[in-house]
């Protein structure tokens, strides 16, 4: 008997750094309302400073000449480009043959660069009804945000707020519009603080693979940790 608990305490032992590693901690950052030679520019400066990946949800609107290299950066950095519609209006209010057009337009532009067809769809405003659902498909994300759309939202209380809440399987939700230059201050301090924590960034489709979910169109669900159902 004795002999029978010493090995199945060595075979636990050895089971330890495997559970360890399924365990990891992983959160995806991403970014609305881009792309734009300014701002996004400097977001990904600092996640090229601190090694990190993101997330980038585009406004088809605002891909042309100038941008469309700025998202080849971003993929080159190991980023990924998903869909945020074409005109950023509220899409609640529009006929299913509108949605579509304002998503598949975007979703086109962003294979014209990046190669690959966009998996997932933030809302604009996180304005969703059950037309959208139906009619547009792919996968909705939506977030934890710390309004950084505001200008009176400083980048220490961004920074703060996000370290305050993060959970394991986590999609952050932040702005890179032309001018939110505090967000990409805030992140000098919000990538080094997660990676203290013992978080991982990864893209969101990084983080629905590493995490072993497989996520859902179609099926009224919007992400905004990945273990959401």
């Amino acid at each position: 008997m004795k002999k029978f608990l010493l090995m199945l305490v060595a075979v636990l032992a050895c089971m330890t750094p495997m559970r360890a590693a399924d365990e990891e901690k992983l959160v995806a950052l991403t970014f609305d309302d881009g792309p734009n030679a300014t701002t996004t520019v400097k977001v990904l400066d600092v996640l090229k400073e601190n090694d990190a990946v993101a997330t980038f949800f585009l406004c088809g609107k605002d891909i042309d000449a100038t941008t469309r290299e700025v998202m080849k950066r971003a993929v080159a950095q190991g980023c990924e480009l998903e869909n945020h519609s074409r005109s950023h209006s509220h899409m609640s209010e529009m006929t299913a043959d509108k949605m579509r057009m304002e998503v598949n337009f975007t979703s086109h532009v962003i294979r014209q660069v990046s190669g690959r067809m966009p998996q997932f769809f933030r809302a604009p405003y996180l304005d969703i009804n059950d037309l959208m659902y139906e009619t547009i498909g792919l996968t909705f994300i939506g977030g934890f945000n710390v309004e950084d759309w505001n200008p009176q939202v400083t980048a220490a209380d961004r920074s703060r707020e996000v370290l305050a809440r993060v959970k394991d399987g986590d999609i952050i939700l932040l702005h890179d519009f032309e001018g939110n230059d505090a967000t990409a201050e805030a992140l000098k301090t919000i990538i080094p603080g997660l990676k203290e924590k013992g978080y991982k960034l990864v893209t969101v489709s990084q983080l629905f693979k590493l995490k072993g979910v497989t996520p859902v169109a179609n099926a009224k669900i919007t992400y905004n940790n990945v273990y959401d159902k």
